[in-house]
C-alpha cells in the first residue's frame, strides 16, 4: 500500500471498501477489465479518492488481492526451521493452486506487458514472500540450524523457484510431496552439519 504521504490519512472504512471492490471485481471480470472507475463505483467513493491513496489500478488491485489472501498465509514458527520452511512453502503452494491463487498467474502475465503491474507485483507479492522466508531463515541461523554462510537470497531463489516454475511454465501438479521434495534438497545446502 501506498505510504500516505497524499492527502489526508485514510478512513479505514473507506480503504476496506475500496479493498473489497477491488477483490471481488478480480474475480468476477478479471485483471485486464478492472478501471479505477469500476473499482470507485463500486466502493462507492470518488476517482481522486483512490488516486490519493494508489498510483494506479495495479496497485489498488494487488492490495486488495493480498489484503484478503495474507489471512490465509501465516508465518510459522514452530521453533523448528526445516519445519517453518516446509510449512511456509506448503501453505503457499495450496494457496496457488487454489482457484484464488490462479490470479497470480493472471498478473504475472499482464506484468510481461504492463511496467505497473510488473511493479506492483513485485513490491506488494514478491518481497513480502521473501521477507517472510528471510526471517525464517534468520531464526534459523541464531538457533544454530542453519550454517552461518548462508546466502539467504540464494535460498529462496532455489526453494521457490521450481514452484514458480510448475505454476507459469510446465503447469505440472504442485502437491504436498512436490513440496516437501524440494524443500528437503535446498534445506541440505543450508542445514548446519550434525556433530
Amino acid at each position: 500500500m501506498n505510504s500516505g504521504k497524499r492527502g489526508r490519512p485514510r478512513n479505514l472504512e473507506t480503504q476496506q471498501a475500496i479493498l473489497q471492490a477491488a477483490y471481488d471485481l478480480l474475480f468476477e471480470i478479471g485483471f485486464a477489465d478492472i478501471t479505477v472507475e469500476k473499482i470507485a463505483e463500486r466502493a462507492g467513493v470518488s476517482k481522486a479518492t483512490i488516486y490519493k491513496w494508489w498510483p494506479g489500478k495495479a496497485a489498488v488491485v494487488m492490495d486488495g488481492y493480498l489484503s484478503a489472501a495474507s489471512q490465509r498465509m501465516p508465518v510459522p514458527d514452530t521453533g523448528f526451521v526445516f519445519d517453518d520452511l516446509l510449512a511456509h512453502a506448503t501453505n503457499l503452494t495450496r494457496f496457488l493452486a487454489s482457484a484464488e491463487g490462479r490470479v497470480i498467474t493472471e498478473l504475472i502475465g499482464a506484468g510481461q506487458t504492463d511496467a505497473g503491474v510488473a511493479e506492483a507485483f513485485r513490491s506488494r507479492y514478491v518481497q513480502p514472500r521473501r521477507k517472510e522466508t528471510r526471517q525464517i531463515i534468520d531464526r534459523g541461523i541464531q538457533r544454530g540450524e542453519l550454517r552461518l554462510d548462508v546466502n539467504p537470497d540464494l535460498f529462496i531463489d532455489l526453494l521457490y523457484g521450481p514452484i514458480f516454475y510448475r505454476l507459469t511454465m510446465t503447469g505440472e501438479e504442485l502437491d504436498d510431496d512436490f513440496i516437501k521434495n524440494i524443500v528437503s534438497l535446498t534445506f541440505q545446502g543450508i542445514a548446519q552439519a550434525k556433530p
